[in-house]
């Protein structure tokens, strides 16, 4: 999916947004956006496939986190560019306590995707 549709969503936004202060387990996260449980899931699952959010788990709780640094820029004239970028976060810049003790599903890609310019 492009990165045009997975942010065409304001619902995924809003998922993105709150996982800028750090990862959620997945109650928390659907009371913090205001959404029922299945379309949380079906939300995430687009943003895991995109390999923006990756989960993992600590007990039996479901944690879902931030893997790459989105950025979204437009300018109009005479500098008439528009950025739509999701960037990797290396593993190391995670704290060593986040890492401790967890099973994770997804990866970060090593690449920067979804970049366009125009001039």
């Amino acid at each position: 999916m492009s990165l045009f549709k997975v942010f065409g969503s304001s619902q995924r936004l809003e998922i993105i947004h709150e996982l800028t202060d750090g990862p959620m387990y997945v109650s928390e996260l659907t009371e913090a956006v205001g959404m029922d449980g299945k379309t949380a899931a079906h939300h995430l699952t687009v943003l895991e496939d995109a390999d923006l959010v990756e989960h993992y788990r600590r007990g039996n709780r479901k944690y879902f986190r931030l893997i790459k640094r989105v950025r979204f820029e437009a300018s109009p004239p005479p500098e008439r560019s528009f950025v739509l970028q999701a960037a990797s976060e290396e593993a190391s810049d995670r704290p060593a306590a986040e890492k401790a003790g967890e099973t994770s599903k997804g990866t970060a890609a090593s690449a920067t995707e979804g970049s366009t310019g125009r001039r």
